[in-house]
């Protein structure tokens, strides 16, 4: 059985999710649950810590699909920090630097939440 949790934390309007052990097909429920809350609530500035986060695998990934456009339409962002290259390189495969503020450490993605920054998209 897979080991996942998400912890909360919060830094001015930014909410913190940390992401601890595994997320895959069995554990993306409870990161969906997370994020589902922050949304309820009305949080829509919300940043994923991974520094914790050993494993990802498309059903995970397929969470942030999932609730990305929503969180955009409220004027919102998800922004993702701290992965570990092993993570970081699943994200990299499937393209998602391209759609999401990846960075290296939770200070930048706080400082880009502070300046309203959102990463560019690519014409269509």
């Amino acid at each position: 059985m897979s080991n996942f949790s998400v912890g909360f934390r919060q830094h001015d309007s930014v909410h913190i999710l940390d992401l601890h052990g595994e997320l895959d097909a069995h554990t993306a429920p409870e990161l969906e649950a997370a994020l589902q809350q922050c949304l309820r609530n009305g949080n829509y500035q919300i940043l994923i810590n991974g520094r914790d986060l050993d494993y990802i695998s498309s059903a995970g990934l397929g969470v942030f699909m999932a609730y990305i456009e929503e969180i955009r339409e409220k004027g919102g962002d998800l922004k993702i920090a701290e992965l570990k290259p092993s993570v970081y390189n699943v994200f990299d495969l499937l393209g998602f630097p391209l759609l999401f503020d990846i960075l290296p450490s939770e200070a930048e993605a706080l400082e880009r939440f502070a300046r309203g920054e959102r990463p560019t998209l690519p014409a269509t």
